[in-house]
């Protein structure tokens, strides 16, 4: 079995590969894993059908061609394509609808699972109480007892304060891009330590169902004629 997963940036990609990676070892279940980061998340074309503009690199503007180029190269194979980004601003449903949509259009030989961060990624980060405190000993409970999962309140902006308890505010002053180094800190910290069996945010647990399904059901099939590997 092979899972392509593709994310919006590397601090998700190492929050990702290592959750999968523990959720196949707790299903006794053998798989390879390639994780493909892009840069942000940007929008889906206006036609779908189009080549993606030249020099682009977010992952909605090269998803309906990523997703043909997969229906070509692991079309009936045991293969899932997890495609994992932030909601954002988004209405999640309707943004897991479209995103579905392109993956049916366009590789519907291939399985696909599609896992929205309500917000941000961190709120993935934030449903592991344990791992955020083994990866920050001196972190503000009280702060983390005052966030509600999956809400919508500035989630990295939250575990700021939680794992930063001294000088949150300055960081947050901050802001875009410097804040980025701190978002990779946290996830590469904090996803060391986090257990899916533990986790909490139920936009994670969604994920998580979905592709437990998929592994489950991802039954080998004989591969179409002429199948070869491609890289991104």
């Amino acid at each position: 079995m092979h899972i392509e997963v593709l994310t919006e940036d590397k601090s998700g990609a190492v929050v990702v590969e290592r959750l999968i990676g523990r959720l196949l070892k707790a299903e006794g279940i053998e798989a390879t894993v390639a994780v493909r980061p892009h840069r942000g998340c940007g929008s889906l074309p206006r036609d779908w059908d189009t080549r993606p503009i030249k020099f682009a690199s977010a992952l909605l503007d090269l998803l309906p061609a990523k997703c043909r180029a997969y229906n070509k190269v692991y079309g009936r194979t045991d293969t899932i394509l997890v495609v994992i980004m932030d909601s954002d601003n988004n209405d999640p449903d309707e943004l897991r609808r479209q995103l579905y949509l392109v993956c049916k259009k366009y590789a519907s030989d291939v399985r696909s699972v599609i896992g929205l961060c309500t917000e941000e990624i961190e709120a993935w980060l934030l449903g592991d109480v344990k791992a955020v405190m083994k990866a920050y000993p001196g972190a503000d409970l009280h702060a983390y007892e005052d966030y509600v999962q999956d809400s919508i309140c500035g989630t990295w902006e939250h575990l700021c304060r939680v794992t930063n308890p001294e000088n949150y505010e300055d960081i947050i002053d901050i802001g875009y891009p410097a804040i980025g180094h701190y978002k990779a800190r946290w996830a590469e910290a904090i996803s060391e330590y986090m257990d899916p069996s533990e986790n909490v945010s139920p936009s994670f647990n969604t994920f998580k169902n979905a592709l437990l399904v998929a592994l489950r059901n991802c039954a080998p099939v004989p591969p179409r004629a002429g199948v070869r590997r491609i890289s991104f």
